[in-house]
């Protein structure tokens, strides 16, 4: 499979208000002229999704060959889920506007950034929290030391640097954007989408090698659950621009018990830790059947339970690792119930005043 043939370029149009309104220079500014986000402007190699991912897929992966700074590190303990894998290399492939949707804690940003790491694809995230605004993705005059001169000089966000870039930009908690912020964003979302810095006279043509994606816990309807407080209702215009909508909510319990235990490296020979790990999950699945049956307003993720067994192997203590994880994030109201989920799974209860009066 041929990545590429000839030398790159980044074409940025000029537009200069003069008498002749029609008159518009162009010029064409070879990428590795750009600051070096990556060694190479295009992808250098291709990779198989089988052998690098694990996953049971014949897709040809571009990559490139070099790490440099802006490439996530490896998690070599790190599992992958085939439906959203699929989805993301889609978009690295086929350069597909992708969105991760699904329930905190399910590893929704890590599972892009570590596609990326064993690509070598450089990567950009952007947590899209209420006080990003407009000039900070775009970019805003700044004053500069030139010559020994003070001088105002346009400084580019990281919207357009990231644009004419061979790089993977992340908009994490996408759903809490700004609307006015979203809107900077709506044009992009198409493949050849242009981008216009209206401060710079200037038309910015995306990178061919440039790919999009964003995460997020709503499906752009706002908050229904009660969870996701400051999350706003997206435009469905703009929510109908990206290609690919792929959910990755919580797994079956079997592959997150070996997600957790790859995490914290336990063998599956130490039967004993493989138990405690299975009576986590357990507990963990019983707070979400709770959660959607109205009975507690608190869920365990599978951020928390990576969470619990790390401090449980801090403390060697698994109810006070349960008790500062998860149980005093509850309501005051809610720990009852929530200890019973706990005697159900470990035969015994959470709180150290009362496990001595308790028969179990």
């Amino acid at each position: 499979m041929t990545l590429f043939s000839h030398r790159q370029y980044i074409s940025i149009t000029v537009n200069i208000h003069q008498d002749n309104e029609n008159a518009m220079p162009h010029t064409s500014i070879p990428a590795d002229t750009l600051p070096p986000i990556s060694v190479h402007a295009v992808p250098d190699r291709s990779v198989l999704a089988r052998d690098v991912f694990g996953i049971a897929s014949d897709m040809v992966v571009p990559a490139f060959s070099v790490q440099t700074d802006h490439v996530p590190d490896i998690d070599p303990t790190y599992l992958f889920d085939y439906e959203t894998t699929l989805a993301i290399l889609a978009g690295f492939i086929h350069n597909r506007r992708v969105m991760v949707q699904g329930l905190h804690g399910t590893g929704k940003s890590s599972h892009i950034e570590q596609i990326a790491a064993r690509l070598n694809w450089p990567c950009v995230r952007i947590n899209l929290d209420s006080h990003i605004s407009r000039i900070d993705l775009i970019g805003k005059d700044a004053i500069v030391l030139q010559d020994g001169r003070q001088i105002t000089e346009f400084q580019e966000g990281l919207l357009p640097w990231c644009l004419q870039r061979p790089c993977a930009l992340v908009f994490d908690e996408y759903d809490a954007g700004r609307p006015d912020v979203m809107f900077v964003i709506q044009r992009i979302l198409e493949v050849e989408g242009r981008l216009t810095l209206l401060d710079q006279n200037r038309i910015v043509t995306p990178h061919p090698w440039f790919r999009l994606f964003a995460t997020a816990n709503t499906i752009g309807l706002g908050d229904t659950t009660g969870l996701y407080h400051g999350t706003q209702q997206i435009n469905q215009g703009q929510l109908d621009r990206w290609n690919i909508v792929t959910s990755l909510n919580y797994l079956p319990a079997q592959q997150e018990m070996r997600i957790v235990c790859s995490r914290l490296g336990i063998p599956q020979e130490d039967t004993q830790s493989q138990e405690k790990i299975r009576d986590m999950v357990a507990l963990a699945n019983l707070t979400r059947s709770g959660f959607m049956a109205g009975d507690i307003s608190t869920v365990m993720s599978p951020r928390s339970v990576i969470s619990w067994a790390e401090n449980d192997k801090i403390f060697n203590d698994v109810a006070f690792a349960f008790r500062v994880t998860f149980l005093n994030k509850c309501d005051d109201s809610e720990r009852p119930l929530i200890a019973e989920y706990y005697q159900r799974c470990f035969n015994a209860n959470p709180f150290p005043e009362q496990a001595s009066t308790t028969t179990l």
